[in-house]
C-alpha cells in the first residue's frame, strides 16, 4: 500500500521544485553562486518554511555560503510573491533560508573512508610480502 504524505510535505515538495526554477531564472544577482535546494520544511500552519540549500562548486567556503544566504533571504519577499502566483495557495509561507551541510559532510566522510581503505591495503600489502 502506498505511503500517504501529509499536505505540508506535498506543499514543501512543490515549493522545492518551484523555488529551484525561480532562483535559477528570476534572481538576477551576479554574486549568487550555484545554489541547490535540498529540502523545504513547511510548518503545520503553513506560516513558515525552512528552505535548506547547498552551494556547489568552488564557492562552498563559509564566507560564500553566508553571502548566498544573505542574498536569498533578501530576495525572500520577491520569491514568496512569485511562489504565490505559481502555486495558487491562499497563504504563502515566510521563507527562511538555511545552509544544509550534509552534502559537504558526506564528501568528507567518503574521503576519510577511501583514505582508510587505501592505508589498509598498503598495510596488508606490506605484511604480505
Amino acid at each position: 500500500m502506498a505511503k500517504e504524505f501529509s499536505r505540508t510535505q506535498r506543499i514543501g515538495d512543490q515549493m522545492q521544485r518551484e523555488l529551484a526554477l525561480l532562483i535559477q531564472r528570476e534572481v538576477k544577482d551576479p554574486r549568487l553562486g550555484l545554489v541547490t535546494i535540498t529540502a523545504v520544511d513547511v510548518s503545520r500552519d503553513l506560516s513558515h518554511a525552512k528552505v535548506f540549500i547547498t552551494v556547489m562548486g568552488k564557492d562552498d567556503d563559509e564566507g560564500a555560503v553566508k553571502a548566498n544566504l544573505r542574498i536569498l533571504n533578501e530576495a525572500g519577499g520577491f520569491l514568496r510573491m512569485q511562489l504565490g502566483k505559481a502555486m495558487k495557495l491562499r497563504t504563502v509561507p515566510q521563507l527562511h533560508f538555511n545552509y544544509d551541510a550534509s552534502v559537504r559532510r558526506g564528501v568528507e566522510l567518503t574521503s576519510l573512508i577511501e583514505r582508510a581503505v587505501a592505508e589498509d591495503r598498503k598495510h596488508s600489502d606490506d605484511l604480505g610480502e
